[in-house]
């Protein structure tokens, strides 16, 4: 039997790629010979990161429309026509058995293309509420693997599947305890720790809150470890102290979560997979700053099943100190939020992903 041939697209953001990373890497792990090409938009954080993990990839020609009239909105049209004679090329050229998206930029023409020549193609969406790029490409997917019930409201019913997002094997296999994670980051291994994240680049909102209630956690006996990403990290380094850790960025994720009691976090899709297999209670602060505020739509379906508490922006100089007081002091809720956070864990997503996958050739 001829080797699987498989292209994978998805990109723009870490949301789109470590999820297609991951669905990659346990295909090749089950079909050694299987050959993989990841295609990605020109310019993005794709074409750095697939190498890294080991992958091929193809750059495309192809951005968002922007909401405002300008020159990349008027190129638009041209962009789509050229990515779409180059995924033609790319495809007739790597001839793949089967076609992955898993959202962003470049998959929209790929796939599409993928579509018009009759190929098998599956895609994930990793938001409760998806991008245009999916719902679109849906229409004509064969399957639709998704994170989130009641998706049946954006795609047809017969081609879903309920799977969860693909996520690092490390956040699985995680057996660091609280104690020796706190003694990693020179903390105090017994005391109850409170961990920010707000992405790689950071979130401005985040750490403008976080850096006016530092006395207020100290007043809780919290030690804290902030990630207020590179963007922000000389503004805010001058914060660190003893029991206050101040990062640009932390790699070392599995260290990180088991050091938590408390999490503060956006709500990106891939994020809440992991927080959802770590199972520490949540309080999120979804970005407002996104495609359909997707963000909001994805805490709020953690939230109506008692998984996590979520605050919007605006209402964090109002209701912050009430809201997290009332997560801090109650035992009951952090233990309900920790039981229904496992209950909505998906460990085994990405090898779920590829048996539907198979199901297809």
């Amino acid at each position: 039997m001829k080797p699987y041939r498989l292209i994978v697209s998805g990109g723009g953001t870490g949301g789109h790629i470590y999820p297609a990373l991951a669905i990659a890497t346990v295909f090749k792990q089950q079909f050694s010979t299987a050959e993989i090409l990841f295609v990605g938009a020109k310019g993005k954080m794709e074409m750095e990161k697939v190498p890294k993990a080991g992958f091929d990839i193809k750059g495309i020609w192809i951005s968002g429309f922007q909401r405002s009239l300008s020159i990349r909105n008027l190129l638009f049209p041209l962009k789509v026509l050229i990515s779409l004679m180059h995924s033609y090329f790319i495809i007739k050229k790597f001839k793949p058995t089967l076609v992955i998206g898993t959202g962003g930029f470049a998959s929209g023409p790929l796939l599409k293309m993928a579509q018009w020549l009759k190929l098998p193609t599956l895609i994930q969406e990793q938001n409760s509420y998806p991008g245009i790029t999916n719902r679109i490409l849906s229409k004509k997917a064969d399957k639709i693997c998704v994170a989130y019930q009641d998706m049946v409201r954006f795609f047809p019913s017969n081609k879903i599947c309920l799977t969860g997002n693909p996520i690092r094997p490390i956040m699985i296999d995680n057996t660091i305890t609280n104690s020796k994670a706190r003694l990693f980051f020179n903390l105090n291994p017994n005391q109850d720790t409170l961990v920010v994240i707000g992405g790689s680049l950071g979130a401005r909102r985040i750490n403008e809150l976080i850096a006016d209630q530092i006395e207020f956690f100290k007043s809780h006996s919290l030690q804290l470890i902030w990630q207020c990403g590179s963007l922000y990290y000389d503004q805010y380094k001058t914060f660190e102290q003893e029991g206050i850790i101040v990062r640009p960025f932390i790699y070392e994720m599995e260290q990180l979560y088991s050091a938590a009691s408390i999490i503060i976090s956006r709500a990106g899709a891939g994020s809440l997979s992991e927080l959802c297999c770590v199972g520490k209670p949540l309080l999120l602060i979804p970005s407002p700053n996104v495609t359909a505020n997707h963000q909001f739509h994805n805490a709020q379906a953690l939230v109506k099943k008692n998984a996590a508490l979520m605050l919007e922006e605006n209402e964090l100089d109002l209701k912050f100190q009430e809201v997290f007081e009332s997560l801090i002091k109650n035992n009951s809720l952090k233990e309900e939020m920790q039981i229904q956070l496992k209950e909505l864990a998906k460990p085994d997503a990405a090898i779920v992903i590829v048996n539907e996958m198979m199901a297809l050739l």
